[in-house]
């Protein structure tokens, strides 16, 4: 399993990208490095499983699989769990550094999917900013439509560390959203509106903004913030599983003394994690990309550091 990584440095700033599912696992900056990415202490990063923290790439199904062509995916499909090739430096000047990678079909994805595509990921590292830009490809030679059609979803799944009984999430007020902590299933897909100045992450929070179409959000907590730019992601997910989804978690013992065990994607979290990180992930997970044969798409984040106070 191919695990090494790209490290990239520029004036002070720094990141830290695994070729295992082309997954962010640092990003730092300030004379005085402060980490702004979240990573579990139970996340392994010897490409075993996909890496609890940083910035996974969800693709091409968000969750679990409801598109008839995603069937045989697993939740949130495979781009986080693949090995990715390292593609070349895009650029290297005073205002900063971009490294691309890549991912194509191999035989473990044709093997639960059966569509052509190209994946390119190009990481660039700024002085306080850091962004990320997905370029999804059809290499799909088929003149028929829309059988020849590549649909998907994505999104950056971003964890940043922030005090969660502290953080914020601005603006969101007014927007359409789905309350996917609900207990039953008409309610998880019930529109709710906000009604929030700023969403707070104190209970557990799995919220899938529908629209959002903002052109920013802020992520601020007392002292510091991240500003978060987005371009062709038309969503945005807000997410912390708290206490309340943790203890879902575990193994337990039935009155007969049978094993009942109960997973959950946030197993590793159970342990504080979740008091330090708030995941704010863009992306396009309502509805699908529809992109022809020869056409691509391209999803992009912007992160900036604001707010900062010595």
């Amino acid at each position: 399993m191919i695990v090494s990584s790209s490290h990239i440095q520029t004036q002070g700033s720094s990141v830290e990208v695994l070729l295992y599912g082309a997954t962010v696992i640092s990003w730092k900056t300030g004379t005085q490095p402060v980490e702004r990415l979240f990573v579990s202490s139970k996340a392994a990063l010897d490409g075993s499983k996909p890496i609890r923290g940083g910035i996974p790439i969800v693709f091409p199904c968000f969750g679990a699989p409801s598109h008839p062509e995603h069937a045989r995916l697993s939740q949130h499909g495979f781009a986080r769990n693949q090995a990715w090739t390292f593609d070349s430096v895009v650029t290297d000047d005073g205002s900063g550094v971009s490294v691309r990678l890549t991912l194509t079909p191999t035989a473990s994805i044709k093997a639960v999917y059966d569509r052509s595509f190209e994946l390119a990921y190009v990481v660039t590292l700024g002085e306080d900013a850091l962004a990320t830009d997905l370029h999804v490809k059809n290499t799909s030679r088929s003149s028929v439509y829309p059988e020849g059609n590549l649909e998907f979803q994505a999104l950056f799944h971003t964890y940043i560390r922030a005090p969660a009984d502290q953080v914020l999430v601005f603006p969101l007020q007014n927007k359409k959203y789905y309350d996917k902590t609900e207990t039953s299933e008409e309610g998880r897909n019930t529109a709710k509106t906000e009604m929030r100045a700023g969403v707070d992450v104190r209970t557990f929070t799995d919220s899938v903004y529908e629209d959002a179409a903002m052109p920013k959000y802020e992520v601020r907590w007392p002292g510091c913030g991240i500003e978060i730019k987005v371009e062709g992601l038309k969503d945005v997910v807000v997410w912390n599983p708290q206490r309340e989804q943790a203890a879902r978690s575990g193994t337990w013992k039935g009155a007969d003394g049978a094993l009942i065990i109960v997973t959950s994607w946030v197993c590793a979290d159970i342990h504080g994690d979740r008091e330090r990180y708030v995941c704010v992930e863009p992306g396009h997970v309502r509805g699908y990309v529809k992109l022809e044969p020869g056409q691509t798409w391209i999803g992009r984040q912007l992160l900036r550091v604001v707010m900062e106070t010595e």
